[in-house]
């Protein structure tokens, strides 16, 4: 179930296409919101033992009262009506303070934005929301666009059916049964690493069977392309999927879980929203 969201916020038009589709996942799951805005702020502001003194104090306080601000408009926003929603502003560097608050808060999901398709530099290398997914022992909903409307029937979940999966895949599951959407499991088969047909069904029939609590309404697929990430996205765009689902391997990074640098391409090149779980 999800019970309480995290969604950290720089106050950008990112994060506040993050907070909408949060909104809408609240509004289903009848889930409490979390706003939290990380200070990152020199550390003698913070920490008389860093060189600062108490004339530092009145600055701190400036930029704490100034997220408050930033907050209650934030929250004034017709879309967050009737939502049980929190705001937290906390000294800290944006990562570690949003890995520590997700596990003080006992967050279910975090959302967080990014800034799409022109920000891989920006925002998938070495940003705070890579480091938040790689790393995240819950689910990361990563969001490019802004959403009026929050909705997907249709769910892709791509992984390579080996026994490691199984842990991400039941949190994939029981985000698809909390939905109510249709899981579609995909194997993606490329020239250099191909397996036949029989091949690949044989070892999506076996994983399957050793699910102990195996998803309701999904289907099997198999997809051939020149390389992992344009089958995802191919697929997606063919059965005009909602939202596309991998796994991670924790600080092994996302690369490592289907070859090179999927990770960071279909994050920064999927115009659909991503989410994460780890293996």
């Amino acid at each position: 179930m999800i019970k309480k969201i995290l969604v950290p916020t720089d106050f950008s038009d990112q994060a506040e296409n993050a907070l909408r589709v949060a909104a809408d996942l609240a509004r289903k799951h009848n889930s409490e919101i979390n706003l939290l805005h990380m200070l990152e702020l020199p550390m003698e502001l913070v920490d008389g033992a860093y060189g600062g003194s108490k004339s530092d104090l009145p600055e701190a306080l400036f930029f704490m009262k100034l997220a408050h601000q930033k907050f209650e408009t934030m929250m004034s926003a017709p879309f967050l009506d009737g939502i049980t929603v929190h705001e937290t502003a906390e000294f800290d560097g944006a990562f570690d303070g949003i890995m520590d608050y997700a596990k003080k808060y006992e967050a279910d999901l975090i959302v967080m934005g990014s800034h799409g398709a022109s920000g891989l530099q920006e925002f998938f290398i070495g940003s705070n929301t890579e480091k938040v997914v790689r790393n995240s022992e819950i689910p990361v909903l990563v969001i490019k666009k802004r959403h009026e409307s929050f909705e997907i029937q249709n769910f892709i979940y791509a992984l390579d059916f080996q026994a490691e999966n199984h842990n991400a895949f039941k949190q994939a599951i029981a985000f698809a049964k909390a939905n109510e959407v249709t899981l579609h499991t995909l194997y993606v088969n490329t020239p250099g690493d191909f397996r036949t047909t029989k091949e690949v069904e044989e070892q999506m029939e076996a994983f399957m069977r050793e699910e102990k609590a195996p998803p309701t309404n999904y289907t099997l697929n198999i997809y051939n392309d020149t390389s992992i990430e344009k089958g995802i996205l191919n697929f997606a765009e063919t059965i005009g999927s909602g939202l596309i689902g991998i796994g991670t391997h924790g600080r092994k990074g996302l690369a490592h879980f289907l070859n090179g640098s999927l990770s960071e391409g279909l994050v920064n090149h999927a115009q659909r929203p991503v989410i994460t779980f780890k293996i």
